[in-house]
């Protein structure tokens, strides 16, 4: 990666601020009417924020937002704004600009998670390979390498204890473009081979030369755990996020959620709706309860109570993709469309100002 960049303001020439403009103007009037269940409200608490894509609440009660900026010329746009000065208009506000790799790799960043205890960032390369870290100062590293095929959305994942949870997938198509392909006699490919998805696990505490090798650690799954009684096949895992058990939720690719438990075992907490899950986001909230931001595709807000009941808390979302929950309870959703994040509360906590 070349040399971060902090940059304040829309940037470019006049045409461009202008066309900026005109598109944050837009977005604002272009709000289709988000609808929410009786028990919580919406409002919109930051905008102008191009095309914003993940969202996270750090140990500072910052909401960081991972944007691909209006021009797409840079892997990642990454802004930082303090809840308390919510709502708030960033059109004009600092963000960090992550420039494309050098050479052939211009990866964009589609994936996000927040060490809880060192505050740096981990992002991956959308439909990649490679894992980067980017610490508090502003430095970025390459973390890890050697997956086969690493989505956006909420693939990346950390545990409360500070361990970072990564989801791939392994099949003669994805190894055939991974990194580190298997051999020309594709010895690794016979029919007994697995194929399916990964849940790899690693703590980047631990002192090992970067990059990480993910082709070379022993995967949580496959292991031990085994397919749950009455549940599908195995599917892609698209969606990761940590219970306040410890144990981690997983959503597939047809809207299962299995909980993967500390001693291996799966079983089935929930089954979504019919529809096509392909990029969505999961966050886990105070009282255990699952959020999924749901896409493009279906344009809703699940909540999955800890017993496993299903209910849609917003629906008619701009392209809602990331999702955070704050320790009140407060669910942040980035309307990527929108270009904007809006905030989905209990009913009852009064509505902020209108945004600066």
């Amino acid at each position: 990666m070349s040399r971060l960049t902090w940059q304040s303001g829309l940037g470019g020439g006049g045409l461009a601020a202008a066309l900026c403009l005109l598109v944050v103007a837009f977005a604002r009037a272009a709000d289709p009417g988000i609808e929410v269940d009786s028990a919580y409200r919406a409002d919109v608490v930051v905008t102008g924020v191009p095309r914003p894509i993940q969202v996270a609440i750090d140990t500072s009660r910052r909401l960081v937002i991972l944007s691909h900026g209006w021009r797409g010329d840079a892997a990642a746009e990454v802004y930082r704004v303090d809840l308390g000065a919510l709502p708030l208009d960033v059109s004009r506000a600092p963000r960090m600009v992550v420039p494309f790799a050098s050479g052939p790799r211009q990866a964009a960043f589609g994936s996000l998670a927040l060490d809880p205890r060192s505050g740096d960032l981990f992002m991956g390369e959308e439909n990649g390979n490679r894992v980067y870290r980017l610490g508090a100062r502003g430095q970025l590293s390459l973390f890890g390498i050697g997956l086969n095929h690493l989505l956006g959305g909420s693939t990346l994942g950390f545990e409360r204890g500070g361990r970072l949870v990564v989801l791939d997938y392994t099949s003669p198509e994805v190894q055939q473009r991974s990194e580190t392909p298997p051999p020309p006699s594709f010895d690794d490919l016979a029919d007994g081979a697995y194929h399916g998805p990964v849940v790899l696990r690693v703590d980047p505490l631990d002192e090992v030369p970067p990059p990480r090798r993910f082709d070379l650690m022993p995967p949580l799954l496959p292991g031990g755990a085994g397919r749950p009684r009455g549940s599908e096949p195995l599917y892609r895992f698209i969606s990761v996020a940590t219970l306040p058990s410890g144990a981690l939720v997983l959503l597939d690719s047809v809207g299962q959620l299995l909980v993967l438990t500390p001693d291996h075992a799966l079983r089935l907490l929930a089954r979504l709706p019919s529809g096509h899950y392909h990029r969505t986001h999961m966050t886990v909230g105070p009282d255990g309860s699952v959020f999924v931001s749901s896409g493009f595709h279906i344009r809703q807000i699940y909540r999955v109570s800890p017993d496993g009941s299903v209910s849609v808390i917003a629906r008619n979302l701009g392209d809602p993709e990331g999702i955070a929950v704050s320790e009140a309870g407060d669910v942040f959703v980035a309307e990527n469309a929108l270009h904007r994040v809006i905030c989905i509360r209990p009913a009852l906590t009064p509505p902020p100002a209108s945004p600066r």
